[in-house]
């Protein structure tokens, strides 16, 4: 049997990047996952380096939000009746952290490792020569309401304190920056120092390259095979079995049932949407991201067309809605983006789902599960994932080498979320 240094379960932009990382700091890492680099969850993302993530992710909270998301009511993050059961736990978790308190430690726990996401991404893609990928044109949010516009305060607030730009826009300072939108009457904020990509799968799929150039080794296997062995851990690959006294777990939901072999459960979710690609219409142009908020969608550009991510959806971890039904939410969003600008014919006959994992507090989960030597997890950044990975992944690495962290690694311990 083969022997590395680390086993990192996981081919997405999470475990690549905690691959890079490891490797810089002289680990032999082997990455194993059934399928390619970047062909789940990385590509299928908005892919967004932002600046405005200071707090977690706004779920429904009390009773009348939650039945208001299982009756599909408006933009909100809708919810399956079915699926509620098994929420309860999660959501009542969650409400208790977006009290007021705790809102200001977790904004003060996650600021400086977002502030650091996007440096730690652009050193990687300009290695990798991945840097085409990246857009400098910052992030449009448009509100059509004054409850709409009142929801983001909080967000402005904390960007003050941490000291973040952004830009108060009325209709007229949003055609200047997108001028192919129609917004009567809508008003927005601007933040330029969130970038965006091109293609978030292609991102991904040139950091693996880069770790295979740099002598990396990228193995098609079964992540659930994972099992102890006398020298730690051992995974099956498609050339057999692969040993490695420590394992990085960046599987997402996945990676839910490898724990519970060690009778150990997270109060994890998923948050799931639906993306289409529409071609571009001769003479309209798109610079940025652009979420209409009160509409419930985001439009960005990519290489595939315009891409349109909508119909936000809250499943239990590991048991998502059905990704073949239709999804009049999503049908619904696709009108309104049409009102705000002109899109053309589909790409995709069906809508793609993406999926994202979410812890209840919003702060990820980065370090060593407690009673398993060895083994690390990285996991539940939500919708931020793809921006946040290389930081995280840096994080985790100086946690494996025993280097100083630049970030505080206490608010995003295992431990705080396992259940055992």
């Amino acid at each position: 049997m083969r022997s590395v240094d680390v086993l990192v379960l996981g081919a997405g932009i999470t475990g690549i990047s905690a691959a890079l990382h490891l490797q810089g700091r002289g680990w032999n890492a082997l990455v194993v996952d059934a399928q390619g680099p970047g062909e789940v969850s990385s590509r299928g993302n908005t892919g967004i380096l932002e600046r405005t993530g200071f707090l977690p992710l706004d779920v429904p909270s009390g009773a009348g939000e939650v039945l208001s998301s299982v009756l599909g009511r408006g933009p909100a993050m809708r919810i399956e009746a079915r699926t509620l059961p098994a929420l309860l736990k999660f959501l009542r978790l969650a409400r208790q952290h977006t009290a007021s308190p705790s809102v200001g430690r977790l904004a003060r726990a996650l600021a400086p490792l977002q502030s650091s996401a996007i440096g730690e991404h652009l050193a990687i893609a300009r290695a990798a020569s991945a840097f085409r990928f990246f857009r400098r044109t910052g992030w449009l949010k448009i509100y059509r309401s004054e409850r709409g516009l009142a929801s983001c305060e909080v967000e402005r607030h904390f960007a003050r304190i941490i000291g973040v730009p952004y830009e108060d826009c009325g209709a007229h300072d949003i055609a200047r920056l997108e001028p192919d939108l129609v917004v009567r009457g809508a008003a927005g904020v601007f933040w330029p120092e969130s970038q965006s990509v091109s293609s978030p799968g292609g991102v991904t799929k040139a950091y693996a390259r880069f770790f295979r150039e740099r002598g990396g080794e990228i193995a098609s296997g079964d992540p659930s095979s994972l099992e102890p062995a006398w020298s730690g851990w051992q995974v099956r690959t498609a050339r057999g079995m692969v040993a490695a006294n420590h394992v990085v777990l960046a599987l997402g939901a996945d990676t839910l049932p490898l724990l519970a072999r060690f009778g150990l459960s997270m109060p994890l979710a998923e948050l799931c949407n639906r993306h289409r690609h529409f071609r571009a219409v001769s003479g309209v142009g798109l610079s940025r991201p652009v979420s209409d908020v009160d509409g419930g969608f985001l439009l960005t550009p990519m290489e595939r067309g315009v891409r349109l991510v909508a119909d936000r959806q809250l499943a239990p971890a590991g048991r998502p809605g059905d990704e073949e039904a239709g999804s009049p939410g999503f049908e619904r969003a696709v009108e309104r983006a049409r009102a705000l600008m002109p899109l053309g014919a589909s790409v995709e006959d069906v809508p793609v789902v993406g999926r994202r994992v979410l812890t209840p507090d919003g702060l990820p989960a980065i370090g060593q599960v407690p009673g398993a030597a060895g083994l690390w997890l990285q996991l539940g950044s939500g919708s931020a994932g793809f921006a946040l990975a290389p930081a995280m992944g840096r994080m985790l690495a100086e946690l494996m080498s025993g280097d100083p962290v630049f970030v505080d690694p206490v608010p995003f311990a295992p431990a705080r979320l396992l259940v055992g």
